[in-house]
């Protein structure tokens, strides 16, 4: 990994599988101060690496930031390529990241400020649309390290109330349905995620789960491919790893390919 890299080259790997751990390093009394993060990025401390570098994935790359990329930064990456990893500097920081118009993570209820442990959530099991589609959000641009429990229905909220983990798509909660929108939705508008790419992709979420293929053509096809992973899997978290990828597809779909047709037979050049 190059010792830097610039905010576009970072808006172009958040949402997708190859994110590295971003790290957000900025001073903690400037931190606490902030109501906005880059997404999926966790506090940690620049000058104390060696305490939590440990708590990442062996192997995995690193890009920290503090406010402009200046010393800050700096000091984090010297100590972090000190211990062995591999890290880049978000030239700019996250004042440069902000200033393309890429979506910065809001404060959002529930989820600790930091993320000093993986946030968890819970939900009902034997899942469908929503509350696959929901995880896929939250792990590539709330939480990468997200953890998800799928319990009976009428355990869902003692559940919460007993281990703190965060209900979703459950009736009374904060992320749930609001009138005609899904959860996926509701997420969208707590987290500041307001992209164009995204709302389609609630659009396309909300046409499979609520019975409207007329919002979205791709609706319909998302709502088969979802039924047939849950048809195929008995085990949800086994179901909701098979479903990460398809939402990686659409979501790469709309950032970069939506307009691209293709049709048979195949064009052949003669000589």
């Amino acid at each position: 990994m190059p010792r830097t890299i610039t905010p576009a080259a970072l808006a172009h790997l958040i949402g997708s599988p190859d994110c590295p751990v971003i790290v957000d390093v900025r001073r903690e009394s400037v931190f606490e101060q902030a109501v906005t993060r880059i997404p999926t990025a966790v506090w940690r401390s620049h000058l104390a690496p060696e305490t939590w570098l440990a708590q990442f994935e062996p192997g995995r790359p690193f890009v920290v930031y503090c406010v402009h990329g200046h010393n800050v930064s700096q000091i984090a990456a010297a100590k972090l390529r000190a211990l062995g990893a591999e890290v880049a500097v978000l030239e700019g920081g996250i004042e440069a990241y902000a200033e393309l118009g890429e979506p910065l993570i809001s404060n959002a209820p529930g989820i600790a400020k930091g993320l000093a442990s993986p946030s968890v959530w819970v939900t009902r099991e034997r899942p469908k649309v929503d509350r696959v589609a929901c995880p896929w959000l939250i792990r590539r641009f709330v939480d990468a390290s997200a953890i998800f429990h799928y319990v009976a229905p009428e355990w869902v909220r003692d559940v919460a109330d007993e281990t703190g983990a965060i209900p979703f798509d459950i009736d009374g909660v904060i992320y749930s349905h609001r009138g005609e929108m899904c959860s996926f939705d509701t997420m969208l508008d707590e987290f500041g995620l307001d992209t164009p790419p995204l709302r389609r992709m609630a659009r396309i979420v909300r046409g499979a789960d609520t019975a409207r293929p007329d919002l979205e053509p791709q609706a319909a096809g998302l709502l088969a491919i979802l039924l047939g992973l849950s048809a195929m899997e008995s085990d949800d978290l086994s179901q909701l790893e098979k479903a990460i990828p398809v939402f990686d597809a659409l979501y790469s779909w709309l950032r970069y390919a939506a307009a691209e047709t293709h049709n048979w037979p195949a064009r052949t050049s003669l000589s």
